[in-house]
Formats: C-alpha cells, structure tokens, sequence
C-alpha cells in the first residue's frame, strides 16, 4: 500500500469521538483521542500491510464509574472508561491509559477474529500505547520467572503480569515479530485457532541460525577457520561480561543474596564475590547488583565503539542487555572473535583469569576440562521463557588463536568437547605462533603512515581509540599501546614506496632501540648505520606470513625445493637474530632478511615450516649468488675511505678482504696487513657481491667477481638449478658447522 493510499485509508477510518463531559476538558480530550488513533492505526497498517475496507463505530470517552484502584482505564467494544484525579487536567497517566484502550478498540474493529485472546491484546496494547519502557524499566526479573508469573495470570489484569509481559515483550527491540505475524494473519483474514502463548511472545528462535565456528590468528588477524554461517547476528548471552569488567571502573566486593535467581552462581559461593569470581561463575546477580551499586559500565565504556565496529546490533539499555539476560541485541562470531583479539591485546590480565573457567568456572568438572589448560575461555546461553537453551557460545583464546563456536539449541557444556578439536586442527598449520619483525627503521618514525581498511584501533593505557580514517601518522597511533586493524590488514606506506603503500597484516608497536655506535675503524653510511641500529616501530605477524614475505622480499620468482629450502633458513633466522640486534626482534633490512610485508602464503613456505628445525644454532648466511661474471670500478680514494690509506694491495679469501697499507713511522716506511669481513667492502662501495679480484687501474680500482650477495651460505641461483631436495640443498650449503658472520644478504636498498 503506497504512502497515498495508506493516508486516505487513515483519514477515512478514523472514528467519531463522544464524550458527555465528565471527562474533560472535552474539545481537548477528543482531539488528543484522534492523534492518538491515527498513530495507532498507522502502526497497524505497517505491520499487518493493510487496514479493513468497513469504518470504524464510534467510540465513547467517559469518566469511569467503580475502576479498581490498579487501573487507570477499561474498555469494552465502542466504550472507553477513564479515571481523571484532576477535573480538567490531561496528565500524562491519563493519557497513556486512553492509548492503552484505544489499541483494544483498534484490535476490536480490525482483527475481531482475535477478539478473546486477551494476552495478544495486551501485548499489543503495551507495545503501541507506549507503555512499554515504563514496565520494562522495573527492576530486572529473568525470562523465565516472567513466564511462570505470567503464566499465574493470563489474563494479564495485574501489574505483576504487566511488568512480566512487558519483560517477555521487551526480547525484541523493535516492533516484535510474533506479533507482526499474528497481525498479518489479521489482515489476511486466517482463522484465529490458537490463542498467542507465552512461548510464541518469548520466541527468540526467528533469526534460525545453523552452527558456526571461526578461527582468527591473535597475531595476524587472518581468518584461519570458518565453518558456517559466521557472519550473522545472533544474541550473545553471557559472552560480553568481559567487555564491561574492560570498560568500568574497578569491581567493587559484593554481598551474595539469597532467593535471587541471577545469584545462583554454582555451589560454594564466597560471601563476598570479587569481579573474577563473578567473571569465572558468570553470576549475573554480581554483575546487576554492581549497576545499582554504580561504577559499571552497561554500555561496555570505551569497548562499546568496538564492539560496535565489529557488528554489535544496538547500544545496550542497561546491565541485562549488556550482559544478554534480554535477547535484544545480537553478534555475530566472527564480530565476537574480532573483538576478542582487541581484547587479548588490551588486557592481558583479564585473559589470565578467564584461563581458570576451565578449572574453576562454567567448564569445570567435565571430561574436556582438561583440554582446556592455558587457554581462556567464556561462555554464554541464550534461553527462552521455558529455561530452554537458544544459543550457546564458547568463546576461547591461546598465546595464538582465538576461536568462537555457537551452536543454536545447545548448551555450551553440551559441546565442550567441540572447542579444542578445532583448536588442534587449526594448529597443524605450522608456522602460527608470533613473530616480531623492527620494520621501517630505513624512514624516518614521522614519515610513516598507516591507514586501516577495515576498523582500526590503537591501545592507550588498556583502552581502545579508534584510529583516524585514512592514512595517518603510526607514530601517533602506537605511542601508548599496540595499534591493530580488525578485518584486515593495515596499508602501510612511507616516502619512496608506491602511493597505495604494502600490506601487513598484524600489529604495531613502539619500541625505541638504543643508539647504535659502529665498531672502531669500520666506517658506515648513515642508511648502513639505520639499519643496524633498527627501528622504533615492532611488527608482531605469524612466523608464516613472516617466512612468506621474506621470501618474496628476496626472490619472488623461487619455486619449488629451492623455495623450501630459503624459507627454511628464513625462518630458522627469524629465531636466532641474536648476533643481529641483541635482545631485539630481527629488523626487516638485508642487515638481517629483507621483508617489505605480508604476502599471500605459498604451499612451499607451509612445507617448509612443517619440516623439523634445522640442526644448526647460528644465524645462516644466504645470497643470491649466481655465476654471472661483473666488473665494476670505484674510485681508489673511496675504497680508502673504508680499509684506510696507503693501499697497496688487495685479496679475497673465506669471506673476508686482505689488504696492505704503507704506512710510515718515525721517517720509516713499512707495510701492514689487515683484514676485515668482505661484506663491509661490499656493501660500502655497493658492489653486486664479495669481489674475487681487484686490480688498480690509476686512479681507480677495478674489481671482478661472479654472482650476486656476499657469497656465503645458501647461494639461490644454484638452488635453482640444482634440483636437489631441499635437505641436501642445505647440507650443502651449511655443510658440517653451519655459515657464520656479521655479514648477510646484500646491501639495503
């Protein structure tokens, strides 16, 4: 029905008014009663689709003679009663109780079919008149207390059976579904067999959903699981307790009461509950209790931006939709993992406590229990009028992962067991524990840009802050906290890379390394000396995605066992990086292993990360390598510059470079030898690798040798066309002893 026609019918079905002047001021009176209709009617039209074709009677508006003292009006077809305490004075009680009636007289002219189901009538009344938020707003009763009281008294003539109509009611946010359906049967003209229950009023199982469990890495961010549909919006239950202990001031010690449902928290309880203890128990009396008590944060404080973000269906009202006792606001997994990893990140020491649930909580004393040590865990049930499971959630979170399981219709001791087969399956992926790489030591820490593409969130004193959107500044993000990027990875870019910037896929941190000081007499340029002193930023990624970027960083074009084999020794490198930066995380320059990012992981960087660790305990020595001849020439006076004056000679053997120097003392002349590892020469005169031969040529000096790097370790190209496994690749590359040295891949770029 289009907006026109939904007017005119509105316009035409309004009834007359009659009033005999006991109830006035009478004028007022009737014009209040016709908004009100025409409101009335218009949420009838949208909800049932339609209005009846015949007018409505009138309607008669008079001073209710003998009304019990719990009701302001009562009505019966073509009669409203009402009680007015102050002759002339419209208040607002008066008001509500006409609204309240005159959606009966609606019910009454337009679905006379459901004129004896006296609980869909209230339940209409309620929602329509405007009441709702009034009843709704006493003091918290359970789903199921609601339905036993109401259940006492269906006709709904109390205000005990109000307020517990309103608390069913108040399962939907909106306009609720159960009566949307039974409205459009109204219009439809069905047969009204059976009566609206309680149930049907209670229901909560119209967004059906089907299992669903999903996987993230806490350290990348990337899916590594998803089994069903992850992405829909489902109530939560208990599983958003956490999130407010994050967000409100420190949990007070509460006294436990007797009799109340919400405090039956498990046997034993202490006298006085801590935030843990509520937390491990899930007690929802500690957590409605707090509220009144005030400090609490119904609203999740700072956590509510990113619950939000990652698909949070509405603002909480107060405690019992923060901690879903109403299903009036829904999740999704794959929303609740995300802000899991926030959380993990954020606030560790609320990770630790959750470790106990297993132990001591809602998963104690099952025969999964045990599968649950070191890894956090909550829980959360959905149930309806009838106490009877809806949804169940596990929500659980390691040193690496964080997996989410719902399953509709279960309780989650019911699928305990469910959680760590998935957690052991995910992890025979190789290569998921953490990596932390310095990146971007090369640029100056201003320069740096990040920008997220999904929902990003920096962490200043264990609180989240959204990130501006765009690129901006990561130096501003990471001062405080760790930055991360929920959904996706963060675009990084600096002066001198392509505008669009690389992915990484992980998170940020600030962490200034000490000033680097160069040995005695070995000269370096200040882009050699940025990349031994590292860099500010910390870039904590997967060891696969970081093998995988390195690899790609070095070589993109490596394929097969000669892939294996490199990404091998990249990884074994990424955890022996002590002779790099001592007490560091490896840097991403050739100082250490070039990485320009995350890439997209190839089967061979999964092969090789599943492969046993390398025998050897140093840093290995890898280069491009190759047999291809060069010549280059640089000028003697800069090749004095780094080995000293005088220079008279130069050789090249084991990976370092002789020279003679003539040098004079008290009128004498005599020479010296020395040497230093070759890969200094090289990467101060930027050479293509460790020359094999330098010859002087005048004022220069000319130098010959094959290849690309230093030479040393795993030479790629012979990799390449070796067509060796990678295992013999290697033990021919690092033989007995393994390949040591200060010196690494090529020069920074």
């Amino acid at each position: 029905m289009g907006w026109a026609a939904v007017t005119a019918a509105l316009l035409a079905a309004t009834p007359v008014f009659l009033t005999q002047g006991d109830v006035t001021p009478e004028v007022a009176l009737r014009a209040e009663a016709e908004a009100a209709w025409k409101e009335l009617e218009a949420r009838y039209a949208t909800e049932a689709g339609g209005l009846p074709a015949q007018p409505p009677a009138p309607i008669r508006l008079q001073r209710g003679m003998g009304l019990p003292p719990e009701r302001n009006a009562q009505s019966r077809p073509g009669l409203v009663e009402l009680r007015q305490n102050t002759p002339g004075v419209l208040d607002e009680r008066l008001r509500l109780a006409m609204r309240h009636e005159l959606a009966h007289q609606l019910l009454w002219w337009a679905c006379p079919a459901a004129s004896e189901d006296r609980l869909f009538h209230e339940a209409f009344a309620l929602v329509v008149s405007g009441e709702l938020p009034e009843w709704r707003d006493a003091p918290y009763q359970s789903l199921s207390v609601a339905a036993a009281e109401l259940s006492r008294s269906p006709a709904v003539d109390t205000p005990r059976a109000r307020r517990a109509l309103a608390r069913i009611l108040g399962e939907d946010r909106g306009f609720p579904q159960a009566l949307s359906r039974r409205l459009r049967q109204c219009q439809d003209g069905s047969r009204w067999a059976v009566p609206v229950s309680i149930d049907e009023l209670a229901d909560v199982t119209v967004r059906a959903a089907t299992p669903a469990t999903v996987v993230l890495s806490r350290h990348s961010g990337e899916v590594l699981f998803s089994e069903g549909d992850v992405q829909r919006a489902v109530p939560y239950g208990s599983t958003l307790k956490p999130f407010v202990l994050a967000g409100s001031a420190p949990p007070p010690l509460l006294m436990p009461r007797s009799g109340i449902q919400e405090w039956a928290c498990g046997p034993g309880l202490p006298r006085q509950v801590d935030g843990r203890t509520a937390l491990l128990r899930s007690c929802n009396g500690y957590f409605m209790d707090w509220e009144a008590k005030g400090g609490a944060a119904p609203d999740f404080g700072a956590w509510g931006a990113v619950l939000t973000a990652v698909g949070l269906t509405g603002k909480p009202a107060d405690m019992a939709d923060a901690i879903g006792l109403r299903s009036t606001l829904a999740l999704s997994p794959w929303g609740m993992a995300q802000a899991y990893r926030a959380l993990a990140e954020a606030r560790p020491e609320l990770i630790e406590v959750m470790k106990d649930n297993a132990a001591r909580g809602t998963l104690s004393d099952l025969p999964a229990s045990p599968a649950y040590e070191g890894v956090a865990t909550k829980t959360g049930t959905v149930r309806d009028a009838a106490s009877r499971p809806q949804y169940g959630w596990i929500v659980a979170v390691d040193a690496d992962l964080v997996a989410v399981a719902m399953r509709p219709g279960k309780m989650p001791r019911s699928f305990a067991d469910e959680v760590p087969r998935v957690l052991a399956r995910v992890r025979q992926r190789p290569g998921l524990e953490a990596a932390r790489v310095q990146v971007l030591g090369l640029a100056s820490s201003a320069d740096v840009e990040a920008a997220c593409r999904g929902v990003g969130f920096s962490i200043h004193d264990g609180l989240p802050r959204a990130v501006p959107q765009g690129f901006s500044r990561m130096r501003d993000m990471v001062a405080r906290g760790p930055a991360l990027c929920l959904g996706s990875p963060w675009r990084v870019r600096v002066p001198g890379i392509p505008a669009e910037g690389r992915d990484y896929a992980g998170l940020f941190t600030w962490s200034a390394p000490p000033p680097y000081r160069p040995p005695l007499g070995v000269p370096t340029t200040e882009r050699e000396r940025n990349a031994r002193r590292g860099s500010d930023f910390i870039f904590r990624t997967t060891r696969l995605q970081y093998t995988a970027g390195v690899v790609a960083s070095e070589d993109a074009s490596l394929k097969g066992e000669a892939r294996v084999a490199l990404a091998r020794v990249v990884a074994h490198n990424e955890q022996h990086a002590a002779s790099r930066h001592a007490g560091r995380p490896i840097c991403d320059t050739t100082h250490c292993q070039a990485f320009l990012g995350t890439v997209r992981v190839r089967p061979e960087e999964e092969q090789a990360l599943g492969l046993p660790p390398l025998r050897w305990k140093q840093w290995l020595l890898f280069s491009q390598g190759g047999q291809e001849p060069w010549r280059e020439s640089r000028p003697r006076g800069r090749v004095e510059a780094l080995l000293g004056p005088g220079l008279a000679a130069l050789r090249f053997d084991a990976g370092r470079v002789f020279f003679v120097r003539a040098q004079q003392e008290a009128g004498a002349t005599y020479d010296t030898t020395e040497s230093l590892p070759c890969e200094l020469l090289r990467s101060g005169l930027k050479l293509p690798a460790c020359p094999r031969t330098a010859s002087f040529d005048g004022p220069d000096i000319l130098f010959e040798g094959r290849g690309r790097g230093h030479g040393e370790g795993l030479d790629v190209e012979d990799a390449k066309a070796s067509g060796l496994r990678s295992d013999d690749i290697l033990e021919r590359a690092y033989g007995a002893g393994g390949s040591r040295g200060n010196s690494t891949v090529k020069q920074a770029p």
